[in-house]
């Protein structure tokens, strides 16, 4: 093939580098010559175009794809048809890619005019997700260059999705005196969770001390009905003895492995007890975020055998982002002191259900609302206030005269919360771990209130949502990290940062206020409950 300025009068078949104009007549990029369109392009002046004119040897870059893409065994994998150059290859079932390395490297080296990139080695895939992609660089290739790919193609399987089977699970859980029923149904609801994106299903249950006999025979037991049993410890696995590899082998099963070199993930077990595989899952998979127990539970599920020798190789991508809930994280925590927490008070609103006055004045105690919230806010311990105003802006700036507290003013606020909320945001200090979104309109909110989502917050790190509750329920304020702050730049419309929190997948805690979690005054029925008097 040769690439460059050519001729008009020797343009025919020759594929076009740059998309071209001829009067009223666009030609795309990659589009082969006819003799009608040289006619034309000499018609409207043009002496020669930039334009790759291919060898009788030369294969066209849809159709060396295409060639490529036919000569690779697979399973479970879909090729696309051709389209500049390219074939993407889709998953046609969830589950685990594996890939021949080997094999993709050799095809890479054969010439820089033909690539192929898949997804990493055992990466988990969803149906009809891309998996591999073949490329063809330039417009055309040598169709010996090709022929040198399809014979590396013809040596085996070059990737595959091992789908996920429905396996049959049974989940022990010990118990030591001062462990919470609550964590454990958590445990079982997480559980049950990352079995269903695989299409397993958790099928039984038991709940033993944590000691080595009891443990066994459960495991035996639930061994005999399911294809595989999982066991959460009470406690860390503190030594190869310890009870859960302990237990397995006092059930008559074996021990592969007791550790692995993924963080977090660290505690892992992994045994046989009567031809089925037993967990012996560690801490953080109590969890929902991604850890070790996740990639060898995955693959047992898609029907890949996992060795001692697996595992021993996880340890390259094996540092896994920390879970800052767990017991023993991998770092200490930073002192409490120096993560800041800044608030922004929402108070640009325009009370359109109040029928005319701002709800944001109404006297509560003989005092405006609004500085009610704000008076409350400095008196915690939050570093700063940043107060977003909009509707009614100078009245409610009066309202808070004197306060130590910053001015955001939105001319936007009629578009939504999300207008506000980045508002505020953008004018909280740099030094800020997290923003703390509180309602002006939500009188039962005190200064303890906002110190206990403080310190929960200070408590994960300032890497988790914290979110006040009641009863259970989620509700308001709302401590958001730093982490969410480039998202929230890009919200629109009237709506908050819930969406980002759950498709961020970031740990949330909440804390328990009581009922000033849930009330706010957004009829005058509710402000009236609340102890309110509308100011006109």
């Amino acid at each position: 093939m040769k690439f460059g300025p050519v001729s008009i009068e020797a343009a025919e078949g020759a594929v076009l580098a740059h998309a071209t104009t001829a009067g009223e007549r666009r030609f795309r990029k990659a589009h082969r010559l006819s003799a009608a369109d040289v006619a034309l392009l000499r018609a409207s002046g043009v002496s020669q175009v930039v334009a790759a004119v291919l060898a009788s040897d030369d294969l066209g870059e849809d159709a060396a794809a295409q060639k490529i893409a036919e000569s690779m065994a697979h399973r479970n994998i879909e090729a696309k048809p051709a389209a500049t150059g390219r074939v993407n290859l889709h998953a046609k079932a969830a589950g685990i890619f594996t890939v021949d390395v080997a094999m993709i490297n050799a095809i890479n080296a054969v010439d820089p005019t033909i690539t192929i990139a898949t997804l990493a080695q055992h990466a988990p895939v969803e149906q009809d997700q891309m998996v591999a992609t073949v490329k063809i660089i330039p417009f055309a290739v040598g169709s010996a260059l090709v022929d040198s790919v399809t014979a590396i193609c013809a040596g085996g399987e070059i990737f595959a999705v091992n789908a996920y089977r429905s396996v049959r699970v049974g989940v022990i859980q010990t118990v030591l005196p001062g462990i919470k029923p609550s964590v454990l149904d958590k445990t079982l609801r997480v559980t049950e969770a990352r079995l269903a994106r695989s299409g397993g299903r958790l099928t039984a249950e038991r709940r033993t001390p944590h000691e080595v006999e009891p443990v066994a025979a459960a495991a035996a037991a639930l061994a005999r009905d399911n294809d595989m049993v999982v066991i959460f410890g009470a406690s860390a696995m503190s030594d190869f003895g310890d009870v859960v590899p302990a237990a397995i082998e006092r059930a008559g099963g074996t021990v592969v492995r007791a550790g692995m070199p993924v963080d977090p993930g660290n505690l892992l077990v992994l045994g046989t007890l009567d031809g089925k595989r037993v967990i012996g899952a560690p801490g953080c998979a109590r969890s929902p975020k991604e850890n070790g127990f996740d990639w060898v539970l995955d693959r047992l599920i898609a029907g890949l055998d996992v060795t001692a020798k697996d595992i021993a190789g996880m340890g390259v991508g094996g540092l896994l982002m920390e879970i800052p809930t767990r017991p023993e994280p991998r770092e200490p925590m930073p002192a409490r002191a120096e993560l800041k927490v800044g608030i922004v008070l929402l108070a640009a609103g325009r009370s359109s259900r109040m029928g005319g006055p701002n709800k944001l004045l109404a006297l509560f105690d003989a005092k405006p609302l609004v500085r009610r919230a704000a008076e409350r806010a400095l008196a915690s311990k939050a570093s700063g206030i940043v107060v977003v105003t909009g509707h009614q802006h100078e009245r409610v700036r009066a309202a808070l005269s004197g306060l130590d507290v910053s001015f955001a003013d939105n001319p936007d606020f009629a578009e939504g919360l999300s207008s506000s909320l980045k508002t505020g945001i953008a004018r909280l200090p740099g030094d800020v771990a997290g923003a703390m979104i509180v309602l002006g309109d939500m009188p039962g909110v005190s200064s303890d209130d906002l110190d206990r989502l403080v310190e929960a917050f200070r408590k994960s790190g300032g890497r988790s949502v914290v979110r006040a509750s009641h009863d259970g329920k989620r509700g308001n304020p709302v401590l958001l990290p730093r982490s969410l702050f480039p998202a929230i730049a890009h919200l629109e419309g009237d709506t908050g940062a819930r969406h980002l929190v759950e498709a961020e997948g970031l740990d949330v805690v909440d804390v328990e206020i009581g009922q000033a979690a849930a009330i706010d005054v957004d009829t005058r029925e509710a402000l009236e409950d609340a102890g309110g008097v509308l100011q006109d």
